[in-house]
C-alpha cells in the first residue's frame, strides 16, 4: 500500500545528474522519502565538450514532475535545464551553482 504526504499526494521528483553526481542524494531521498516521493532519475553518462551551445539535445523534450533537482556538472546543461523547467513551470533546485534567474533555487552548498 502506498503512503502519501501530509496533503494526501505522491510529490512527483525529477533528479538530473551526470556520471553518478547525484547518486548519494538519490539513495537518501529514496530511504526517507518512500512512500511520499515518486522518483525519476535522469542520468548522463557521456563525456561532454566543453562548451555545448544546445543543451536539449541531453535533456528530455519535456519533464513531468512537481520538483526538478539539479546535480548535473556542466552548467551549460544545467542552464538549460533551468530554460526548460521555467518554460514548463516547474521549480527546479540548483544547490550551489550561480544561474541568473528567478526561477531556480540556488542554495549554498
Amino acid at each position: 500500500m502506498q503512503q502519501h504526504n501530509s496533503s494526501g499526494t505522491i510529490q512527483k521528483v525529477t533528479v538530473f545528474q551526470q556520471q553518478g553526481s547525484g547518486e548519494r542524494k538519490i539513495k537518501g531521498i529514496r530511504s526517507y522519502g518512500a512512500g511520499s516521493i515518486e522518483l525519476e532519475v535522469v542520468s548522463i553518462e557521456e563525456v561532454l565538450p566543453p562548451v555545448i551551445d544546445d543543451g536539449m539535445e541531453f535533456l528530455p523534450e519535456t519533464i513531468e514532475a512537481d520538483l526538478v533537482l539539479d546535480f548535473l556538472k556542466h552548467q551549460d546543461l544545467s542552464h538549460d535545464l533551468v530554460a526548460l523547467c521555467h518554460r514548463l513551470q516547474i521549480p527546479i533546485i540548483s544547490s550551489g551553482k550561480k544561474i541568473p534567474s528567478k526561477w531556480v533555487h540556488t542554495p549554498p552548498t
